[in-house]
């Protein structure tokens, strides 16, 4: 924590509690955020913090976004994916855009204007992507994409969408390439014709964060939509996937320490029996050995943040974060909820809707299960 990032910190603190945290409840009824308020996280600086600023972003590192994500999962946010939005998607322009591209796209995502997605999940492709069955196909005018695509954060609010699509059908990952996708007609406002999307989906958690379909009926697309070079998409996500996995472990990591602070702050309040929920050994033995997890947790996770800035996460490292933090953030919350009693299965305390949410860190971004695979495959 340098002075600037924790500048960073205490300017985020500031927007989720004054910005986001009082629409909360609007958020969830309505199923995703109002675009107000990246527009305001623009405004703020608080979006493509580690893009260069030649490019319209804050030229920091990981580690702004890191303090941005913490103060987020502390205060409790879901509903703007600001690790895709932000993070994610530009770093995939950045990487492998034209200058034309990342002139174009990534200032107007850094000032909140433009809302990002990246589409891989499909209805029968999740984490096996090589199996997708949205297809890419050139022609004189560019490549005209059909397909649909399940599961995307932003979906709702997304103007600009990175399509991971298949122009080359008879191979598998090495048949798959990225195209940045304009969802907007730029001379009518309107969605461009052959795209569609579905309502905001109903989930366990998560409830104020726009989860959606995207569909694409021979939408067409310019061939300098194309990001890198063709059927090299599959290789482009698995080295970006190691950076999506981390945000998930800083999120991750977050959220124990807070489920922890929580229990510790509700047992030393709550009595029983003539005295503290604190006082009985077992409560104590269980704020122990959370206590002592969470701080496991903090040190790897500060370590894989470290070897990100330095260019040495590997993918394997990054797998790993993913799959334990999540894991323990999942366990944690369940045994700090369970001090709660009853009120920890209500939504009147934070704990409740914190286990809600979750439950997905242990699926999305790949599972954990398919974590522990990629794991072995290193041993």
């Amino acid at each position: 924590m340098t002075e600037d990032v924790s500048a960073v910190a205490d300017l985020s603190r500031d927007f989720f509690a004054t910005v986001v945290t009082p629409q909360a409840e609007k958020y969830a009824a309505q199923g995703h955020p109002d675009k107000e308020a990246y527009q305001r996280a623009g405004e703020l600086g608080l979006l493509c913090m580690s893009i260069p600023e030649e490019f319209g972003g804050g030229g920091g590192t990981f580690a702004h976004e890191a303090a941005m994500l913490t103060e987020q999962a502390l205060a409790g946010d879901t509903a703007l994916h600001l690790g895709v939005d932000s993070i994610i998607v530009p770093h995939y322009i950045l990487a492998y855009g034209t200058d034309e591209q990342k002139k174009h796209w990534l200032p107007r995502i850094g000032s909140g204007n433009v809302v990002a997605a990246i589409a891989m999940t499909e209805p029968g492709a999740g984490s096996d992507l090589q199996s997708m069955r949205t297809r890419a196909v050139k022609c004189e005018d560019g490549y005209r994409i059909s397909g649909e695509k399940t599961f995307i954060s932003n979906g709702h609010n997304a103007d600009v969408v990175i399509v991971a699509a298949k122009t080359d059908p008879e191979s598998r990952g090495a048949g798959i390439s990225l195209l940045i996708v304009d969802l907007i007609n730029a001379s009518t406002g309107d969605l461009v014709a052959g795209f569609s999307r579905g309502a905001p989906m109903a989930k366990v958690g998560q409830k104020g964060q726009d989860t959606t379909t995207l569909s694409f009926d021979d939408v067409l697309v310019p061939h300098t939509a194309l990001l890198g070079v063709e059927n090299s998409g599959f290789r482009q996500l698995k080295t970006q996937l190691a950076s999506e996995r981390l945000i998930l472990g800083v999120v991750a990591v977050a959220a124990i320490e807070k489920a922890v602070d929580l229990a510790t702050t509700y047992s030393k309040e709550r009595e029983m029996f003539g005295q503290r929920l604190f006082d009985f050994q077992n409560t104590r033995f269980e704020l122990a050995e959370c206590a002592t997890v969470a701080r496991i947790a903090r040190v790897f996770v500060d370590d894989c943040i470290d070897k990100h800035l330095r260019g040495e996460l590997d993918a394997t490292t990054a797998a790993m974060a993913k799959y334990w933090l999540s894991d323990q953030q999942c366990g944690v919350i369940d045994r700090c909820l369970q001090l709660f009693g009853g009120y920890g299965y209500t939504l009147e305390y934070p704990i409740g809707q914190m286990y809600a949410d979750a439950r997905i860190q242990r699926i999305y971004a790949g599972s954990n299960e398919v974590m522990k695979e990629l794991i072995s495959r290193k041993l």
